[in-house]
């Protein structure tokens, strides 16, 4: 965890999307942070009978290679190499907007039919708990019949669980078509939401536990922090319903009516999440309500101490002011005994009203 008194690093915000101002559409110029040193392509060739696997520097690799099964996976990792994407964008014949959208990994989450697949684009999300960062990165999808192309900014290992689920047979995700391997793959998108949620949502009920305690200016950095974690999964969740809601309202080219039963099961995680995601905006909100009033309070009770003392020592002060008045004439300045009679009478004076002030609970 951090230290209340280091600042939390702060993370690039966007992409400059300037650098490709004045240049013609469909220029391929990666945007965005390199997160891998080179990139790297793996193919995965599946059917219901069996299952070939292979890696490849870059699809030049791959040009002669004849397809030893019905449907196919190929994975790209590294996004900063625009003539990996321009070879595979030829091999494939995508649009060169498709490629254009891919390189540029600020992209919200989409879907767009070009009539022989369909482009999907969504985000992954991880969460430092020592930092409280979340860190997103984006994941493009080209869904066709019988092939399935992903491309991902780094090698995150999300999708091993699917890779592990084709190598060993398990369910009937080789029986079925490329959609329902699409569908498992966003299905292991929203699941990653889930548990960077509850995370969040554990560090808020800490934080609040915390304010609730003692809130100090720290609690107040870790709010505003929370606060934009949750905006960014905001803004990714969001269009991610709508995408799903796209896809089941359409035409069953590309996902059978089997596989649309599945992603309703995703939509409904959506939902699920937005939610969840709500309600820890509310508490964060809350939170900052908390905060507020804590601090005012514990003003109110700092200038009421020490107004309790002031109006203790006031009658002191006036009796002493009173006495300190030149005067040739004035009660008890002659008598031997004035001085200690005024001492006593401050001391009366200002032990009465402290016993006033302790029964109200004014000292506490």
């Amino acid at each position: 965890m951090l230290n209340r008194n280091e600042k939390k690093p702060r993370k690039p915000i966007h992409p400059k999307r300037s650098r490709k101002q004045g240049l013609p559409a469909g220029t391929l110029l990666h945007l965005g942070e390199r997160k891998t040193e080179t990139a790297a392509v793996t193919l995965i060739e599946y059917g219901a009978d069996g299952l070939t696997e292979k890696s490849f520097v870059g699809p030049d690799d791959c040009r002669n290679c004849a397809p030893s099964q019905p449907k196919f996976w190929l994975n790209v990792h590294g996004l900063h190499e625009s003539d990996v994407l321009s070879q595979i964008g030829q091999r494939f014949k995508l649009h060169p907007l498709v490629l254009e959208d891919i390189l540029n990994t600020d992209q919200r989450a989409k879907v767009e039919d070009y009539g022989d697949y369909l482009f999907l684009v969504a985000r992954l999300f991880d969460y430092d708990a020592s930092t409280l960062n979340v860190t997103t990165e984006q994941v493009s999808f080209i869904i066709s019949k019988d092939y399935l192309l992903t491309f991902q900014e780094r090698p995150t290992g999300s999708f091993d669980p699917v890779r592990e689920w084709l190598r060993q047979d398990k369910g009937r995700i080789r029986q079925l078509g490329v959609d329902y391997l699409a569908y498992a793959l966003l299905d292991l998108l929203v699941d990653r939401y889930f548990t960077v949620l509850e995370q969040i949502s554990e560090r808020t009920e800490q934080l609040e536990d915390d304010l609730m305690a003692s809130p100090d200016a720290a609690h107040l950095q870790t709010l505003h922090h929370l606060k934009r974690e949750t905006l960014t999964l905001r803004r990714a969740i969001w269009p991610l319903r709508e995408v799903l809601n796209t896809l089941l309202r359409s035409d069953s080219r590309f996902f059978a009516t089997e596989t649309q039963l599945y992603l309703r099961d995703i939509y409904d995680h959506t939902v699920h999440l937005i939610e969840s995601l709500e309600a820890i905006r509310d508490l964060i909100a809350g939170m900052l309500d908390i905060y507020l009033s804590s601090i005012s309070n514990r003003v109110n009770q700092e200038v009421r101490a020490l107004t309790v003392v002031a109006i203790i020592f006031m009658p002191a002060t006036l009796i002493s002011g009173i006495f300190g008045m030149n005067f040739h004439t004035m009660p008890l300045l002659d008598n031997p005994t004035g001085f200690l009679l005024a001492i006593g009478l401050m001391v009366g004076v200002a032990s009465t009203l402290g016993a006033i002030f302790w029964r109200r609970r004014w000292l506490e």
